[in-house]
C-alpha cells in the first residue's frame, strides 16, 4: 500500500514536515510495511520557505536587510536542494510583524528589504525565484524592492531619489531607468505566489482594500491610491508596461504590479506553484491513499488553500483523499465538493488553546492511527 502524506503546516504549532512526520508515526503503528511518501506543502504564504526547503532537501539562509521602516534586521530565504531555485517570503523582510501597532503607516513603509533579500539570493547564482508576497506592511507598488535591485527613480529636478521609496513619495517620481535591473534579471525567471486578483488602483485596488489593514486612515488611502496611479502612469510612459490593470497587480500593496516590470515574471496561485515545484502529481499517480491537512478547515479552505490543491491533484488520478486537521468550523463541509473525501479533526478533548497547540503532535499521531485502522477495512 502506498500512501502520500502532503499537509500544510499547523500555524503556531507544527511545520508541514512535523505534521507529516506525526501522521506517518500514527500510520505505521497499524501499517508498518506501507510505502509512505511525505511531501511538506504550503500555499505560497507563511511557511512556504520551510516547506519547500524540507521537500527539496534545500538550505535556509539568513541575511541582514531593512525592515519596512528602515531598521536593519535579520531575514531568511531558502534555496532548493539543486541550488537552482530561491524561495523568498516578502513578509520575512517587509512584513507587518516588523512594525509596532502605533507606527503602522503605509505612507512611510518601504519594500526595500524584500529587494535586498532577493539580491542575496541572486548572489548565490539561482536562476529561478519563487516569491510569496503575503503579509506585507507596505503600499509602495514594489518600488522600494525594485530600487534595492538597481532600478533608478528620478524626481522632477532630474535628481536620483536616494531615500528608500515608500508609498508616500511615489508622486515624486518623474522618470525611471530600469536598464540595470533588466540586465540583472536576464535569464532569471520569477514565479509570484499571488492569490488575489485586485488591480493596482481604484475601489478594488491595493490602497482601498488592503492599506487599512496596514494602518492607513481614509485620508491616507486616498493619498496612497493617487500616488499609485501616478506611479503606474510613469511606468507605462517609461517602460511601456501596464502595471495598473492586470489581475493581481494590487496584491501586497502593489508588489504584484511592481514585479510585472521584470522580464520573466508570472503571477500564479501559490499552492499551484508549490504543487508544481514538489512534483506532487508524479508521487500521487500510483498511490492508494492521499492524506493532507491544515490547522483549521472551513469554507475559506476552498480559496487557494493547500488541502484543496492536493485534493484536486489527487482526483486527476481518482485517488481517495483524507484530510487530518487541527480543528473544524461548522461551514467546513463545502470541502467535500472539492475533492476531499473525509475529514478528521485531531482534538480529542476540551483543552485551552495553548494546550491544544502543545498537544498537536500526539493528537495527530492518534488520529492517523485511527485513519490507518479504517484503511485496513478497505
Amino acid at each position: 500500500m502506498k500512501i502520500v502524506i502532503a499537509p500544510d503546516s499547523f500555524k503556531e504549532s507544527l511545520s508541514a514536515l512535523a505534521v507529516a512526520d506525526a501522521i506517518e508515526t500514527g500510520l505505521r503503528r497499524v501499517l508498518p510495511d506501507a510505502h509512505i511518501v511525505k511531501i511538506p506543502m504550503a500555499d505560497g504564504g507563511e511557511g512556504t520557505v520551510q516547506s519547500l526547503i524540507d521537500a527539496t532537501q534545500g538550505t535556509l539562509h539568513t541575511t541582514e536587510v531593512s525592515d519596512p521602516l528602515g531598521k536593519r534586521v535579520a531575514a531568511f530565504f531558502g534555496v532548493s536542494g539543486d541550488q537552482h531555485t530561491a524561495i523568498v517570503e516578502m513578509a520575512a523582510a517587509s512584513g507587518l510583524h516588523w512594525v509596532d501597532l502605533d507606527k503602522r503607516n503605509p505612507l512611510k513603509t518601504s519594500s526595500y528589504g524584500t529587494g535586498e533579500l532577493i539580491q542575496a539570493a541572486l548572489n548565490l547564482g539561482v536562476k529561478h525565484i519563487i516569491l510569496g508576497i503575503g503579509g506585507s506592511a507596505t503600499n509602495d507598488g514594489g518600488a522600494g524592492m525594485l530600487q534595492a535591485l538597481g532600478a533608478q527613480f528620478f524626481n522632477y529636478h532630474n535628481q536620483l531619489i536616494t531615500e528608500k521609496i515608500s508609498g508616500g513619495i511615489l508622486d515624486q517620481i518623474a522618470r525611471v531607468d530600469f536598464s540595470i535591473i533588466h540586465q540583472k534579471f536576464k535569464g532569471i525567471s520569477v514565479e509570484v505566489a499571488c492569490d488575489v486578483n485586485n488591480p493596482l488602483c481604484g475601489e478594488r485596488g491595493a490602497s482601498a482594500i488592503f492599506a487599512p489593514q496596514k494602518g492607513a486612515t481614509p485620508n491616507m488611502v486616498a493619498i496612497l491610491d493617487k500616488n499609485l496611479q501616478h506611479y503606474a502612469h510613469i511606468i507605462q510612459q517609461n517602460l511601456n508596461t501596464d502595471i495598473a490593470t492586470p489581475a493581481g497587480s494590487g496584491a501586497a500593496g502593489g508588489m504584484g504590479g511592481g514585479l510585472l516590470t521584470l522580464p520573466h515574471v508570472q503571477l500564479k496561485s501559490g499552492v499551484q506553484i508549490v504543487l508544481d515545484t514538489v512534483c506532487l502529481a508524479e508521487h500521487i499517480a500510483d498511490a492508494d491513499f492521499v492524506i493532507t491537512g491544515e490547522g483549521r478547515m472551513d469554507a475559506q479552505s476552498i480559496a487557494g488553500k493547500t488541502p484543496i490543491g492536493v485534493a484536486r491533484t489527487a482526483k486527476q488520478f481518482g485517488k481517495p483523499v483524507i484530510a487530518i486537521v487541527g480543528s473544524l468550523r461548522t461551514d467546513y463541509e463545502v470541502v467535500y465538493q472539492h475533492g476531499i473525501d473525509a475529514v478528521f479533526p485531531i482534538i480529542r478533548q476540551l483543552d485551552t488553546l495553548p494546550e491544544t497547540l502543545a498537544n498537536a503532535r500526539e493528537n495527530l499521531i492518534s488520529t492517523a492511527q485511527n485513519v490507518a485502522k479504517l484503511m485496513t477495512l478497505a
